[in-house]
């Protein structure tokens, strides 16, 4: 990313790039990094950024403050008529299929709260690390809605069907211990090694083949919403295109 095209610096978060990893940490740290229009503007920009950009090969994500993200802003989603401003702001500015399409690998780096929207971003990336007392929760059907950022997915692809609907409906809370148990994060950390543990993990991940890493993606994407003989269908073509790309890369 060349420094005529760096995006201008957010309102709500802050973005570097070192090397092959860029770094987006939520920067609403006086509200426990709420997610309002605003910090969806930016994240989609931010994203934008990352996914024109060839030299960026892993993204880490991670929230300024006290928390990772304490949810949706109230203020502006947590009325009946704002739920549907909310709806048409989700499509908008479809941050959360931005997250979906990058085809480099998706570090989380969570700590203190990671609540509502915070853990439906978290399950949108590839590899979770959580600080030891991390709470975690979606309390959205006790406001009277449902999670709109993909957790009615997300989750019960994570932790299945019987334990997504027990998180759902109750919108209790729960430790990292237990969200380690469940695979809603996939390692954790101390508190002030969470940094340095994430960064570890994202610069590894950028140090792998790209192509390899897309058409990996690209199947655990797809082919799980395949029956087994299609998804290995899948597989086979998949990794067909692979060869052919490495055969082409090493010609060159």
């Amino acid at each position: 990313m060349s420094p005529s095209s760096r995006p201008p610096p957010f309102e709500t978060l802050l973005f570097e790039k070192r090397g092959g990893v860029a770094h987006i940490s939520l920067d609403r740290p006086e509200v426990v990094n709420a997610y309002n229009v605003q910090m969806r503007d930016d994240f989609s920009e931010a994203l934008s950024a990352i996914q024109q950009d060839t030299e960026v090969h892993a993204l880490l994500i991670t929230g300024e403050g006290r928390g990772f993200c304490a949810g949706a802003d109230l203020t502006e989603f947590g009325t009946a008529p704002s739920q549907v401003i909310a709806r048409r702001v989700r499509w908008e500015r479809d941050v959360w299929g931005q997250l979906l399409n990058l085809d480099i690998p998706i570090v989380a780096g969570v700590h203190g709260y990671c609540i509502g929207s915070g853990l439906e971003i978290a399950l949108l990336c590839d590899l979770r690390i959580a600080a030891t007392g991390t709470v975690f929760a979606l309390p959205e059907v006790q406001l009277g809605m449902i999670p709109a950022a993909g957790g009615t997915q997300t989750l019960p692809r994570a932790v299945g069907g019987s334990k997504a609907l027990d998180l759902l409906l109750t919108g209790r809370q729960f430790q990292a211990e237990e969200a380690l148990a469940m695979g809603i994060v996939t390692r954790l950390t101390a508190p002030e090694s969470l940094r340095e543990e994430a960064w570890r993990l994202a610069i590894r991940l950028a140090e792998l083949p790209a192509d390899a890493v897309a058409a990996l993606k690209q199947l655990l994407s797809h082919g799980m919403d395949l029956g087994l003989p299609e998804a290995l269908d899948l597989e086979g073509r998949v990794v067909a295109q692979l060869a052919i790309k490495t055969r082409e890369r090493i010609s060159e």
